[in-house]
């Protein structure tokens, strides 16, 4: 083997690990660069982008990455651990699969987040209601659940 070993895993499983590449591009807040085998060791924090990545045929393969951490290791192993990502061979079908899912995901996120304030405001509503005196005197929240305050007995 004269090329790179590329692994690319998320937390979920490994997905994709091609032991012969001949080139790796991919992205960081500073830009885009590319990896060549016999690169130095490198550590890098990816963007939410799309790795490019070349076999020894020279086809051409993607793979979109929502962010992760970026290693070369011996000038030989390429490793990218990301929350998500999603393999291709067509650019453009990559670019519409991820744009459908990403959309898809930010409502489902912004329905969690919807239900999340609705629970919440429903705890203190609950809980100010449980807190709220009663009309009559000594008939704090003890006495209306049932429980004996002996505590605030007189001695």
């Amino acid at each position: 083997m004269s090329g790179l070993h590329l692994m690319v895993a998320t937390p979920m499983e490994i997905v994709l690990d091609q032991p012969d590449v001949s080139h790796v591009r991919a992205e960081d807040d500073s830009g885009a660069f590319g990896i060549l085998p016999h690169h130095a060791d490198f550590l890098t924090v990816l963007s939410n982008s799309v790795l490019a990545w070349r076999d020894s045929a020279g086809g051409e393969h993607y793979v979109a990455v929502r962010g992760g951490i970026l290693q070369v290791r011996d000038g030989r192993t390429v490793e990218v651990a990301t929350r998500e990502a999603l393999t291709g061979d067509d650019l453009e079908a990559l670019e519409t699969t991820v744009v459908t899912r990403f959309h898809d995901e930010a409502g489902v996120e912004k329905t969690s987040r919807s239900d999340a304030v609705r629970l919440q405001i429903a705890a203190i509503r609950q809980i100010c209601r449980y807190l709220r005196p009663e009309s009559a005197p000594g008939r704090g929240p003890a006495q209306r659940h049932g429980v004996l305050a002996q505590e605030q007995e007189a001695p």
